[in-house]
């Protein structure tokens, strides 16, 4: 698979969130194993690379490493399978996923299994580095209060990342409770789709996805029932605002 690269567009930009960072890269095809590796080398990363999931899943158990560029197409274990086995383990590393798969179903079973963000190839490699600084930089602002926030009957356990309606537990993804949170620590504040792009997804420029939509979604069905009024409203051509009253 050939990647495209553009320095104009950021590959050999250093920036401050790629300085003394460690990436590690996983890919099986080599060709583009080394070009990527070669470019986020020259915008500052140092970059470990792994030719397979199983490589990479001893690596990140042996070494620590700051975010993880993972093919999803590859034999034997799949970037699918990679991530969620080390979201499993509770390992949150920032994971940016790379495939050839670009359909919208492809590109949330990628994020619901707990990547942070899906670029299809071929890629511009400084899209690629960017991606990576604004994962990098939300990872080191993702400390939420340690209380409880509660909002009509959905209460919500940001310590032990808890969810309940009406006092019963409802099960939610790490993408899922994330988004929530950011509605609750928003509480009456309409948020726009760029905007929870930018809090829950890490993307701090324009991107065309309708992502934020299919988690609205996603989360309505788990929290909404008949006997409950609805918390998460539609503010038509805005976003969404989380409150108790329609």
């Amino acid at each position: 698979m050939r990647v495209e690269t553009a320095p104009a567009s950021g590959e050999g930009l250093v920036t401050p969130e790629s300085v003394n960072r460690t990436v590690l890269m996983v890919d099986d095809d080599p060709d583009v194993r080394t070009s990527v590796a070669r470019g986020l080398r020259h915008s500052g990363f140092d970059v470990r690379v792994a030719a397979s999931g199983k490589e990479a899943l001893r690596l990140l158990s042996n070494e620590s490493h700051d975010a993880l560029v993972l093919d999803v197409q590859m034999p034997e274990l799949d970037g699918v399978a990679v991530v969620t086995a080390l979201r499993a383990l509770g390992n949150e590393i920032p994971i940016c996923v790379l495939s050839a798969r670009d359909t919208v179903n492809d590109r949330i079973a990628g994020l619901e299994a707990g990547a942070d963000d899906y670029l299809t190839k071929p890629f511009d490699l400084g899209e690629l580095v960017a991606r990576l600084n604004a994962l990098l930089r939300r990872a080191s602002h993702t400390e939420r209060p340690s209380d409880t926030m509660t909002v009509g009957a959905l209460t919500i356990d940001t310590a032990r990342r808890l969810v309940f309606v009406g006092g019963d537990r409802v099960e939610l993804t790490k993408r899922e409770f994330d988004l929530l949170a950011v509605l609750a620590e928003n509480a009456g504040v309409v948020l726009s789709r760029q905007r929870l792009l930018e809090l829950v997804w890490g993307y701090d420029f324009d991107v065309d996805t309708n992502v934020a939509d299919v988690f609205i979604s996603y989360l309505r069905r788990k929290l909404e029932r008949p006997d409950v009024p609805r918390v998460i409203h539609t503010v038509r051509g805005i976003g969404y605002v989380l409150r108790a009253e329609p």
